[in-house]
């Protein structure tokens, strides 16, 4: 081709040239020789390869979307226009767009919202060979408008997501310098206790994380009592599967409640410290510090506190008299930061001691079907004791992003634990089994435990949700234990004469090793925009070597081992999981999201009875559904449900057919036939926020069926050793029965009025418990129907006066189908208010009172118990520190009891009075100082949904 077009020049030239011959030959060939040269260079310059050059690659524009308070705008209508492009799409839950495949570096962007101002066209030019385009934020004006005085804001306080509940904290107005916890007090379907504990829509909180990351080992009490509420920009409570599962998005098991505390972007930045310290009468003290760094995402903490606290009993004078007391000791520190720019680290230590010295007092009654005359046993006991027990854990997890496409994590970890104790008992029984015990024991054992975790994952870069995923995880601990026992055992008949009377002086020494491996793959196949395949394959090993040896003590001294009273066996517990699952609902977009898939559940169990001779061989292979189902109207509009299946292997005791009489008191005679438990569980959950009435709502309904239920068949048998015919002791069997469910549900309302000044919350539960039981091998059917209603307003008018008033009824009934069992029936009905006011700025009058009408409870000492508590506090130092004075129990009147029912009408009552009368004298510093966090390299702050930084 070159060739042919330097020739047809050429001639086209010769011919010019000729045709200008003559006259005006010699003016014009100069100028014929200068055309030819330029044509002879202009071909010679040309490259051989005449393709043309190919395009410029396509490229791939993100951004983020934000409104005026810093918040991701959720859903927004995103479009991109060039003269090569017409692009749309929406953003995600954190506020982010991604355009794939764009052709043009120039374009126009436009952006629609529900509640906010159409943006105006922008237009943008960016560098045309960039591959990665990532935009600067851009803001969206909300829209409010005015229709008889109701305001419709964009953005709810209340947002639905994917297991998540998000509330804006802006929307919750606290007073300066108060905490999260009062944060937490001011928001729909919360209750936060004194102890720091969280409850949220009727389940418990159970850790705490900041801007996504575990906040010092995530002690939930230290985060919310300690962090202040400016700070905060959203409160998110999160259904957590496990750090596999977030990574992965493959979901197993139930889900644990955890509280996300994100971080305003202007103060993500800031160091605070924290001290107090207080004293009381009776010996009581409490010293603290608690110490904190944030930056994004690096966390620096300290914390220490000391105590000294008084128990106490039913009865007992100036808040416990000599009733004992506990000193409680606990320090922890955790520093997460990163290693360069592909390596975070997060190390955590905590130390945990305390010396109780306690004295309890129980009631209890047992129910027998042998005896119609004596159809029940009493029995009255007083515990004396000291304990004194030690623990250090240390953990450091090591999380590496290799590259764009592979994640590595690995977390060691060492516990140790440690205690020594003494105690005295005495019981006295009346009725079936007459007889009188006292008991001293002393004991003192330790148990070092070692574990690692490794998870490694890769993402495949042709799309994103392909990944495939392993994790390995190893635990050992060792159980070392010795305990000298002094029993005598007094039989007594019904005019309380001695019948006979045993004594046994021994030393119980164990020794129990405990390795645990689990091994896990997974792998997401993406089938499309919506839809997914997950598979999942788990093993499971559990190795027990236990060795408990009894001697008898003797004035000679020790005695050999005593077979007939010794434990021991080594066993293993393998299970395997293999699941396939299906998932709908992938796109943010998805109203329905559902997951259908089968597991397959092998195990085998295996293990040797050394001191008894015996071996026990057995496998089983379960098939279990997986099923989720979630509807979402709108953000703040849900419904879901879940079903779950569990199958629990018998433990090797259960199942060793021998008489194993290592507590001769009560024998225990295992059943090799038992079948593996298999537990069906089923929840529903219903949310619903009304943004413009500032009206919440929530639903939750589960319910439990259990097929195989391991029963204990306790068997009143004679005592042979001891030599009258009325002497008796109980032998508990094992075996399995249908029929064992619970159904339950709990519901919450909150309404607030006037701005957030006023909240009113209702509340309550439902439970039935369908439980099944065995005496003497006859059958009981067990109902425990359980009924919760409480109403609760919270008022605050103004913001120097506080008034929460609470009213709530409780009551439970048991009912045996055996006619000698008795049943039980408990009405609670209470009354508390709790508030505070404000004088002059920085004085402040605190109380709170409870008055309660118990029923039911025939050895309540204080039927109707009146506990008031009161505080005075002064601010200094421009509200960072403060002088409290604390009356607690002014009446004296705190001694509930508390009672436990037994699934064959027993019961057991305990009496404490552990907060009666007492007053305490408390200082507090609080010093912090915040500030904003910063891009790097001049660029704009990026952050993920649960508030952590991108860089």
């Amino acid at each position: 081709m070159n060739y042919f077009y330097q020739a047809t020049t050429a001639g086209l030239q010769s011919i010019f040239c000729v045709f200008l011959s003559g006259k005006t030959f010699r003016t014009v060939s100069a100028l014929c020789l200068l055309v030819f040269s330029f044509t002879q260079l202009d071909a010679q310059d040309k490259p051989k390869d005449q393709t043309p050059p190919p395009p410029l690659p396509l490229r791939e524009v993100s951004g983020i979307v934000k409104d005026s308070t810093d918040l991701g705008v959720i859903g927004a209508t995103v479009s991109l226009t060039s003269d090569k492009d017409t692009l749309k799409t929406s953003t995600n839950s954190d506020g982010i767009f991604i355009f794939k495949n764009v052709k043009s570096a120039t374009y126009v962007i436009l952006i629609q919202s529900i509640g906010y101002a159409t943006s105006a066209p922008m237009r943008f030019k960016q560098n045309d060979l960039l591959p990665r385009i990532v935009m600067d934020p851009i803001l969206l004006k909300e829209q409010k408008n005015t229709l008889k005085e109701v305001v419709i804001n964009g953005t709810p306080s209340i947002t639905y997501k994917t297991d998540t509940v998000e509330y804006r904290a802006s929307d919750y107005v606290v007073r300066k310098n108060a905490t999260v916890d009062e944060l937490l007090k001011k928001m729909e379907g919360m209750e936060v206790g004194t102890d720091g504990s969280l409850i949220h829509q009727g389940e418990a909180v159970t850790r705490a994380k900041v801007n996504g990351k575990e906040f010092l080992g995530g002690d939930l009490a230290n985060a919310i009592k300690n962090l202040p509420a400016e700070i905060v920009d959203k409160i998110q409570i999160v259904d957590d599967y496990g750090d596999q599962a977030a990574r992965t998005g493959v979901k197993d098991g139930d889900p644990s409640k955890i509280l996300n505390i994100t971080t305003r972007t202007d103060k993500s930045v800031g160091n605070m410290l924290n001290l107090n310290s207080s004293g009381g009468n009776d010996d009581r003290f409490e010293a603290g510090a608690f110490g904190t760094r944030i930056n994004g995402n690096q966390q620096i903490g300290i914390n220490g506190k000391f105590e000294n606290t008084v128990n106490g009993i039913a009865g007992s004078e100036g808040g416990g008299g000599g009733s004992g007391n506990t000193k409680t000791g606990t320090a922890s520190a955790s520093i997460r930061d990163k290693i360069g720019k592909k390596i975070e680290y997060n190390l955590n230590y905590r130390f945990n001691g305390s010396g109780l010295n306690s004295l309890r007092e129980t009631e209890s009654l047992n129910f027998n079907n042998i005896s119609t005359e004596k159809p029940s046993t009493l029995a009255i006991a007083t515990n004396r004791g000291n304990n004194d027990s030690r623990s250090h854990d240390f953990r450091l997890e090591i999380e590496a992003t290799l590259d764009t496409s592979n994640f590595l994590r690995f977390i060691p970890t060492l516990r140790y634990n440690s205690s020594n104790s003494t105690r005295h008992s005495e019981q006295f029984q009346t009725g079936f089994m007459h007889q009188n015990n006292l008991t001293d024991n002393n004991s003192s054992n330790k148990t070092p435990e070692l574990g690692a975790s490794l998870f490694y994952q890769h993402t495949f870069t042709g799309n994103r949700r392909r990944n495939l995923s392993l994790q390995g995880d190893f635990n050992s601990n060792d159980y070392e234990a010795e305990q000298e026992q002094a029993q005598v055992f007094t039989y007594l008949n019904d005019l309380n004469d001695t019948i006979s009377e045993s004594r046994f002086n021994r030393i119980v020494a164990r020794k129990n090793l405990r390795d645990n491996y689990r091994g896990s793959l997974t792998y997401v196949e993406p089938l499309g925009i919506n839809t997914q395949l997950e598979f999942n394959g788990q093993i499971n090993y559990n190795g027990y070597d236990n060795n408990a040896t009894t001697r008898n003590v003797t004035d000679a001294g020790l005695s050999d081992a005593i077979d007939s009273l010794s434990n021991i066996y080594k066993y293993s517990f393998t299970q395997g999981r293999i699941a396939m699952n299906f998932r709908y609902g992938m796109s943010n977009s998805s109203k329905v999201r559902f997951s259908a898939g089968l597991t397959g559940v092998p195990a085998s169990l295996s293990g040797t009875k050394v001191s008894l001779g015996t071996t026990i061989n057995r496998s089983s292979f379960n098939v279990i559904p997986i099923a989720r189902f979630e509807y979402l109207w709108s953000r703040q509009h849900r419904v879901s449900l879940n079903y779950s299946g569990n199958a629990v292997e018998p433990t090797f005791d259960q199942i060793q057919p021998v008489r194993d009489v290592t507590n001769p008191q009560n024998p225990v005679v295992g059943n090799p036939n038992l079948l593996a438990t298999f537990s069906h569980t089923i929840r529903a959950n219903y949310n619903n926020y009304i943004a413009n009435s500032k009206l919440n709502y929530s639903l939750n309904v589960n319910a439990n069926f259990t097929d195989n239920a391991v029963i204990r068949n306790n068997v009143n048998v004679r005592d042979f050793s001891v030599p009258n015919d009325t002497v008796y002791i109980t032998e508990t069997r094992f075996l399995n029965r249908n029929g064992v469910y619970r159904i339950g549900g709990n519901y919450s309302i909150s309404k607030q009025l006037d701005n957030r000044k006023y909240n009113l919350t209702f509340a309550g539960r439902v439970n039935y418990d369908h439980r099944i039981s065995m005496n003497n091998d006859e059958i009981n059917i067990n109902n425990v129907q359980t009924f919760f209603e409480r109403f609760g307003p919270r008022i605050n008018p103004t913001e120097w006066f506080e008034i929460n008033p609470n009213v709530s009824y409780e009551y439970t009934k048991s009912v045996n189908s055996l006619p000698r069992f008795q049943g039980n029936e408990i009405k609670t009905f209470a009354l508390n208010v709790d508030g505070r006011v404000y004088l002059w700025e920085t004085n402040l009058f605190g109380y709170s009172a409870s008055k309660n009408y118990v029923s039911g409870i025939r050895n309540n000492s204080t039927n109707n118990p009146l506990v008031i508590n009161l505080y005075v506090e002064k601010e200094l130092f421009q509200r960072r520190g403060k002088i409290t004075l604390q009356a607690f129990d002014i009446l004296n009147q705190n001694n509930f009891i508390n009672r436990e029912q037994y699934d064959n009408g027993g019961y057991l009552e305990t009496k404490t009075n552990t907060q009666s009368r007492y007053f305490m004298l408390r200082f507090s510093m609080r010093l912090q100082k915040w500030s904003g966090a910063q891009g790097r390299g001049g660029r704009p702050v990026m952050r993920r949904g649960d508030g952590s930084f991108m860089n």
